[in-house]
């Protein structure tokens, strides 16, 4: 590289002096403004400086067509300068001899970033002096064939950009059709409505307020005998039924703003279906503790996902264990987020690990009627129910946290149980189809990342377009531009390249 071009670093003014940045004239671009920049060139980026800020730094006002090269944090991103810029000092930039194309040396440092990795050092964090920049081998071939590679390989990317393109809107086309599934299925909309088929088949159906009322004394019952074992645990046996008069009613949801249901359904909230349960709350005294089990975390659960790959230990008591243990069937929503759109993420525990227990940061559902938890679970990541969570969240200093009382009075759409068997049924079957179609995506999408690469491969190795006998040898175009770097250096005269004016302001 140190042949064909001068390698020029960059540099930051001094950000305590406002009149390094003010009038804000010169294009200025760091690493950062290229992370997930996708074209090829690059005007300016989200920061200018003055003239005195070019002038009074190690910053150079690079030309148009200098090839831009990040060097560090991290090592890879290019561009190349559509006019005069500067960059900071996380790049090494190269400003080519006339006779190499910019484009060409672009798409094959995007093709051989290997190359400049296997140059990079530093122990903190890897990076490539401008001295190992200039080592960085370069096949170059004759001008007129850089011009035909940098032409065929733009014909190609642009065919598979536009594939690309098409997957990706195709998966854009999945989620919203995901969506429409779950919130259809939450509307009773999904499938014939238990009270639709009743009529028409002329026979009497349970509806959901039935069923509600079933579970709210299946509630109280477990209660009462939790309650009842623990007082004569303790001797405290009653001789009366006052004791049970301390037994709290679940409150029933708020359903104002909430859109009516069909015909047989019914609200409810969380706490009348189950039990809200935190979880235990990891501090250095839990290192002494006998008793480790596995745990999860924020980490491991995700919308409608668990990701157990990475479980960790921690020590607990013997009651702790009873309160805070997994259950297949019991679902988890994550507490806090400091995104909106990640907050409560939920997912339904498998029992893939026992004994397994849970973090504070995830607030455990345990329902009494466990046939229910997928149907909560499709609610929970349905539109309306993501609404409902991110409207009961509550944000402090940028961060949204739902608490055991908020979840607790989350509102559940119930239907019949005959209806919601159909639902889930029905939900599982469209889920199914699309997760195999958006696995067929994801494979596409690595072919494209495969192909560009081979495409890239190929014009390197001198094998995508056709070689010209004609064409002046690129041993010819490296003596004649040794020759130039020799005549200037014996003259004394700099070689044109990096100056330190200032910019056209843009």
């Amino acid at each position: 590289m140190g042949v064909i071009a001068d390698v020029v670093g960059g540099s930051t003014p001094r950000t305590d002096d406002p009149t390094n940045w003010e009038p804000a004239m010169i294009p200025w671009v760091t690493p950062a403004d290229l992370s997930g920049y996708t074209k090829k060139t690059i005007s300016h980026g989200r920061r200018f400086i003055s003239e005195k800020g070019l002038n009074t730094s190690g910053a150079r006002l690079l030309p148009a067509g200098t090839v831009l090269f990040s060097s560090r944090a991290p090592i890879g991103y290019v561009a190349i300068a559509a006019n005069p810029l500067a960059t900071n000092q996380g790049f090494k930039n190269f400003v080519l001899n006339g006779r190499i194309l910019p484009d060409y040396i672009y798409y094959y440092l995007v093709g051989n970033k290997h190359l400049a990795l296997e140059l990079a050092g530093g122990t903190t964090f890897a990076e490539i002096s401008g001295k190992k920049a200039a080592e960085i081998p370069v096949c170059i071939p004759p001008l007129a064939e850089q011009d035909r590679i940098v032409g065929a390989l733009e014909e190609l990317f642009s065919k598979l950009d536009a594939a690309v393109t098409a997957l990706e809107r195709v998966r854009a086309n999945l989620k919203r059709y995901r969506a429409s599934v779950l919130k259809a299925a939450c509307e009773g909309r999904l499938v014939p409505t238990e009270a639709e088929l009743a009529r028409r088949e002329g026979r009497d159906y349970e509806p959901a307020d039935v069923l509600l009322d079933r579970i709210l004394k299946e509630r109280r019952a477990r209660w009462e005998a939790e309650e009842w074992a623990r007082l004569r645990a303790q001797g405290k046996e009653p001789k009366d039924d006052r004791w049970k008069r301390r037994y709290k009613e679940p409150q029933p949801p708020d359903t104002s703003g909430l859109p009516e249901l069909p015909e047989g359904w019914v609200w409810a909230s969380i706490e009348q279906l189950g039990q809200v349960i935190g979880g235990i709350t990891k501090n250095r005294q839990r290192g002494r503790l006998p008793l480790k089990v596995p745990y999860l975390r924020v980490a491991n659960v995700y919308a409608n996902e668990l990701r157990l790959d990475d479980i960790e230990e921690i020590g607990v008591t013997e009651t702790e264990l009873q309160r805070v243990l997994l259950c297949p069937g019991d679902l988890l929503i994550v507490e806090g987020n400091g995104s909106r759109d990640q907050i409560g993420r939920v997912a339904l525990w498998d029992g893939s690990i026992y004994p397994c227990a849970h973090q504070n940061h995830l607030i455990k559902i345990r329902l009494i009627e466990k046939d229910i938890a997928h149907y909560v679970l499709y609610w929970l990541l349905s539109p309306l129910g993501r609404s409902v969570i991110e409207d009961l969240a509550s944000s402090t200093s940028g961060l949204y946290t739902l608490s055991l009382s908020k979840v607790a009075a989350v509102p559940v759409p119930l239907p019949p149980t005959s209806e919601r068997h159909r639902i889930i049924d029905e939900v599982e079957s469209r889920i199914s189809l699309l997760d195999s179609i958006a696995g067929s995506i994801e494979v596409q999408f690595n072919r494209a990342h495969r192909l560009r690469q081979s495409i890239l491969k190929r014009a390197f190795e001198g094998r995508l377009v056709p070689q010209d006998p004609s064409d002046e040898p690129a041993s010819v175009l490296l003596e004649r531009i040794r020759a130039e770097r020799d005549s200037v250096a014996r003259s004394g005269r700099k070689r044109r390249g990096p100056t330190k004016v200032a910019a056209v302001p843009q």
